[in-house]
C-alpha cells in the first residue's frame, strides 16, 4: 500500500518522520513518501480533499475540521496521539524587559503579560501575538496563562504564523511573542531573538496536542500504519536513540535545525533566555508508545477550550465528535 503523509516541521512529527526514514513503514509493507507543509491550513486542506492518505496534524484543528467548524467537509478519525506537550510561549528580549515580572514563576510571568497587555490595548496599541492556527492548543494555552494572570486573550492582536516562519517574525519585530511547539522557541533563544516565557506543560499539561489524522474510511485498513507508528514510537521514545533521533529530525528535508538544539528538547534541558539560562522540564517534552494514546477527556477539553475561545459547538457537531478519537484502532495492532 502507499501512501501520502503530510507533517509541519516540529520536533513533534518524529514518529511519522521516523517511521518512514526508520524502515518502520516498508517493514509493513506500506511505502510512504513524507510531505512537509509549512501551514497547518495547508495540512487540514488536502487532507480534506483526498490529496493526503493522512496527516500530524494538530489535534483541535483535526477535530474542528471533522464537525464542520474548520476548512472542507471532512469525516477524520484520530487512533493516536503523537506527542504529549512541546509548547512554550516565547516573547521578544524588549517585551521581557517591559514585563519585568517579579520572577520566573509562572504566576509572576502571567501576572506581568496580564497587565502588559492590558495597559497597551488601552493605549491602542495592542501585542501582537502569533499562534499556529485559532484552533490550536496554542491558542488555548496563551488564553490560559493570560487568565491566570487575570488578563483576556482579546487584549492581545492575534495573528497565525506557520511554525518554522515564527523565529524570523520575531526577529523582524513583526510579532511581540508566539506559542509555538518545539523545538522553534529553543530556535528563537538560540538566535538572541527570544526569551520563553512559560511552558505548555505548565499551563495546561498533557492537553491534546498533534495527532495522526485519517480519512474515516481508512478506519479498516489502518493496521499496518499504526503498527509501524507504535514501532517508530518506541524507537523515538528510547534515550539511547536521541541522539540519532535529533540528527534525524534536524536533517535539511525536515526541520533544518541545529541537531543540538532538538536534542536539549527531547532531555527537557532548555536554554530559556540567551546566555546560558538552562531550565530542567524533564516532561517538556514526551515522546514514546506511551504518548500514542489519547487522553479520554481529550475531546471533552477541546470542546471546552473552543468554546473559551469564542469558537463554539453546537449539540450535533459535539455529538459528531464523540467519534473523532479511535484508540481502540491502535489497541487492536498490539
Amino acid at each position: 500500500m502507499r501512501l501520502q503523509l503530510g507533517y509541519v516541521p516540529l520536533t513533534d512529527a518524529a514518529a511519522v518522520i521516523a517511521m518512514v526514514e526508520g524502515g518502520f513503514a516498508a517493514r509493513e509493507g506500506l511505502s510512504v513518501d513524507l510531505v512537509a507543509e509549512p501551514s497547518w491550513a495547508t495540512l487540514r486542506d488536502k487532507l480534506a480533499l483526498g490529496l493526503l492518505d493522512g496527516a500530524h496534524l494538530l489535534a483541535p484543528l483535526a477535530l474542528a475540521s471533522h464537525i464542520g467548524l474548520s476548512g472542507p467537509p471532512a469525516r477524520l478519525i484520530a487512533p493516536a496521539a503523537l506527542a504529549r506537550n512541546g509548547n512554550a510561549v516565547t516573547v521578544s528580549l524588549p517585551l521581557w524587559e517591559a514585563m519585568a515580572p517579579a520572577s520566573d514563576a509562572l504566576p509572576d510571568v502571567a501576572r506581568a503579560l496580564a497587565a502588559l497587555a492590558e495597559t497597551r490595548f488601552a493605549a491602542g496599541r495592542p501585542l501582537c501575538f502569533a499562534t499556529v492556527h485559532p484552533f490550536s492548543s496554542h491558542t488555548y494555552q496563551l488564553g490560559r496563562l493570560l487568565a491566570l494572570g487575570g488578563g483576556r486573550l482579546d487584549l492581545l492582536r492575534l495573528v497565525v504564523v506557520p511554525p518554522p516562519r515564527t523565529v524570523e517574525s520575531l526577529r523582524r519585530g513583526l510579532i511581540d511573542g508566539f506559542c509555538v511547539g518545539a523545538p522553534w522557541s529553543s530556535v528563537a533563544v538560540a538566535a538572541g531573538v527570544g526569551r520563553v516565557a512559560a511552558l505548555g506543560v505548565a499551563i495546561a499539561p498533557g492537553c491534546p496536542e498533534k495527532v495522526l489524522a485519517l480519512p474515516a474510511e481508512m478506519a479498516d485498513r489502518a493496521a499496518p500504519l499504526l503498527r509501524a507508528l507504535k514501532a517508530a514510537a518506541r524507537w523515538c521514545g528510547t534515550p539511547e536513540h536521541w541522539p540519532d533521533l535529533a540528527r534525524l529530525l534536524g536533517a535539511r528535508r525536515h526541520l533544518d535545525v541545529d541537531p543540538d538544539l532538538i536534542l536539549r528538547g527531547l532531555r527537557g534541558e532548555l536554554l530559556v533566555a540567551p546566555g546560558g539560562h538552562l531550565r530542567q522540564a524533564p516532561d517538556y517534552l514526551v515522546l514514546g508508545e506511551e504518548a500514542l494514546t489519547p487522553a479520554p477527556d481529550a475531546v471533552a477539553w477541546m470542546l471546552e477550550e473552543m468554546a473559551a475561545a469564542g469558537q463554539p459547538v453546537d449539540a450535533a457537531q459535539a455529538e459528531r465528535a464523540a467519534g473523532f478519537l479511535r484508540p481502540d484502532l491502535l489497541a487492536a495492532c498490539d
